[in-house]
């Protein structure tokens, strides 16, 4: 029993090493300009709040 849950673990980490592996090989796109610009920034115009008549 416990050839099997070693085995089984040994299959968890290859699993897990093979992930990391393929994710390391990632290409961060720092370079590139966001398309969001002044997202945070004032609105344009403030907004007209108006009470409803009738």
């Amino acid at each position: 029993m416990t050839d099997s849950i070693e085995d089984t673990k040994q299959k968890f980490r290859e699993a897990l090493d093979r992930k990391n592996h393929h994710d390391s090989h990632a290409v961060d796109h720092k370079d590139a300009e966001s398309k969001a610009h002044d997202a945070h920034g004032p609105a344009d115009h403030k907004r007209d709040f108006r009470r409803k008549t009738g």
